[in-house]
């Protein structure tokens, strides 16, 4: 966090709900919960982006849990014993926007202002967590995504521009970057999802007792 704020000390606002994001992904992980993440455009990318830093190692190495690297071992010989030595502990996140079969036929059979709020529908459970882009915070699809988490009683966490637009109010957290054109929106949201995913990894893999030891 101080590393983000002395290269970007404009975003000295954002610290608490910066943390509190943070926090937030850490309990639902601990909890056994997983991630989705969904915006459009550029933000889909990042949404993308968000996932693959979750799902494998970002900085700090993560062993697989000691019981499954033993079962590998144990029961499937040396093709086992390669997993056990070369997989790493994923944290499930999952990108809403990456499943093209999928997105087309919600688009096609409902419309595209449902394509990530029918998947929050099958995918989310109480105390998941919904990470929400939209540089505007207007996005129509991603309102409809968070409404359907705060039914599910998922945790929302909302990435936007300076106003927050109208998804601020589906927002139990909401990170409103000081700019409001499009591209510098952008250019912000990315050291702060990448603050966010590294606090997340030095908490659950950077001592004996996180994640990986079990």
């Amino acid at each position: 966090m101080q590393q983000l704020l002395n290269r970007q000390p404009n975003l000295k606002y954002l610290k608490f709900a910066i943390e509190k994001a943070a926090e937030s992904i850490i309990e639902c992980y601990n909890k056994g919960g997983k991630v989705l993440v969904c915006g459009n455009g550029g933000s889909s990318s990042d949404a993308d982006h968000i996932v693959g830093e979750l799902m494998k190692s970002f900085e700090i190495k993560r062993p697989l849990g000691a019981m499954v690297q033993r079962n590998l071992k144990e029961r499937f010989g040396d093709p086992g014993k390669l997993l056990a030595e070369n997989l790493q502990q994923g944290l499930p996140a999952i990108s809403l926007s990456a499943h093209t079969s999928l997105i087309t036929a919600v688009s096609n059979d409902l419309g595209c202002d449902f394509i990530f709020a029918q998947q929050v529908t099958g995918y989310g459970n109480a105390d998941d967590v919904l990470l929400a882009l939209s540089t505007s915070g207007n996005a129509r699809n991603v309102i409809n995504a968070l409404i359907a988490a705060k039914a599910k009683t998922m945790i929302t966490i909302g990435m936007t521009g300076e106003t927050g637009g109208k998804m601020k109010e589906f927002c139990d957290i909401l990170i409103n970057v000081p700019e409001k054109r499009t591209a510098f929106v952008q250019e912000l949201h990315l050291p702060i999802y990448h603050t966010i995913c590294l606090m997340i990894e030095h908490e659950l893999f950077g001592n004996e007792h996180g994640i990986n030891s079990k």
